[in-house]
Formats: C-alpha cells, structure tokens, sequence
C-alpha cells in the first residue's frame, strides 16, 4: 500500500520503507485545519500558513503538485514507462494525470479522505492527502482502522516555511477523530526526520511490492 526536513522544511515526496505512529504513542497534534500554523525562518517574514480543505477548485494545481513530487524522482519505480519488456513504452492512452484529477474529483467529499492545502499569492504552495481504510481488525488494531498519508509535497518557491509540517499536523489531529488504529506512510529520505519528530517510527514489517 503505497501512500503519506528538517524542523522547518517541507517533503517533497511519499515514499519511504518506515511508517507507522501508533496509537500508544501519538504524536503531538491538535492542531484545527483552519488555525494559522507554521515556523519562518530568518529568510522569510510572511505570516505563517493557514491549511485549508482542497475544493474542486484546486485540482488543476493538486495535480501539479503531485507532477512535481514525481519529477524530483530519479527512481525507475517512479517513471511513466512500464518496467517489463513487454511494455517498453508508455501504456497508449493512458494520462495518469487526467486519472488523477477524476480520482480528486471522486474522493474530494469523501468522509474517508481529507485533502489538505496552503495558498499561495497565485495557485498553491503545498498539499497532503490523509485517507482511511477499513482493514482486519488484530491485537494491534482493534478497530481495523487505518490512516495514510500520501503525497505531501510543497512548490519549490514555497519551501522550508514549514508547509509540510503544518499539513501534517493537522493531517494527524484529523486521523485522531477518525479513531484510527496507526497512520501509515512512505517517506523521502529528505522527508524522515519531519515524519520522525511527529512521532512516526519504524514498522516492524518491510514494504514489498508487485506489479502484474
């Protein structure tokens, strides 16, 4: 399941083999969606950030944001062309970006998804998708319910303002209503140590993956 640099910088990318913040020890939230949160550093003396709910409104640059968090990729894992030899090529028709604006489009008033933003003078400046998933209940989940955090990332112009972070607190004060089990995601190795001062740590199980 593929989903979710310092103190004050932003992810730009949601893969990772560490997630999980469980439920015994949750990480400090509480923040409301509305409330204006943020750090500036001493290049920049804008007011802090305010996150906001994405509306229809927002898809065109949702979208863009999302291009970027792939292009600052080198990984094979993450290019448009099929990793077989029998698909050498792009699959034909296939827009990946015009799937994900229907896919913003479907879930934007899901109550199992929160799609998060902060503005910019013109467009966005960042966003972060929180989803929740039914899963089997265990001794570890006894509800079964489980968070994911996918796809923070922040504009290049708009870095190290504490976007990032801001999302992601209010992401997590979000998961802690939903009654949710643990928040998984997959982080940057640029995006760790933000993730680690939240309160996430290391699953006790690798993350594998298999394409048909």
């Amino acid at each position: 399941m593929r989903h979710g640099t310092d103190n004050n910088s932003d992810s730009t990318t949601d893969s990772t083999t560490e997630y999980g913040a469980e439920r015994g020890t949750p990480p400090p939230v509480g923040h409301p969606v509305e409330q204006p949160v943020g750090h500036p550093t001493r290049h920049h003396t804008e007011p802090p950030a305010t996150v906001r709910r994405a509306t229809a409104h927002d898809i065109a640059e949702l979208v863009r944001l999302r291009a970027l968090l792939f292009d600052a990729r080198d990984d094979e894992y993450f290019s448009d062309q099929y990793l077989d030899d029998s698909y050498p090529a792009p699959v034909p028709g296939c827009d990946w970006r015009g799937n994900l604006a229907a896919a913003f489009r479907d879930h934007m008033a899901s109550d199992a998804v929160r799609i998060l933003v902060v503005d910019a003078g013109q467009g966005l400046a960042a966003c972060g998708i929180g989803t929740v998933e039914r899963w089997f209940p265990g001794p570890h989940n006894h509800r079964g319910r489980v968070g994911h955090v996918i796809g923070v990332v922040t504009d290049p112009a708009h870095r190290r303002r504490g976007h990032s972070r801001a999302i992601m607190r209010s992401l997590l004060g979000w998961f802690e209503g939903q009654e949710v089990g643990r928040v998984d995601l997959y982080a940057s190795p640029s995006g760790r140590p933000l993730y680690r001062s939240l309160g996430f740590t290391d699953h006790p199980d690798p993350a594998l993956y298999w394409r048909p």
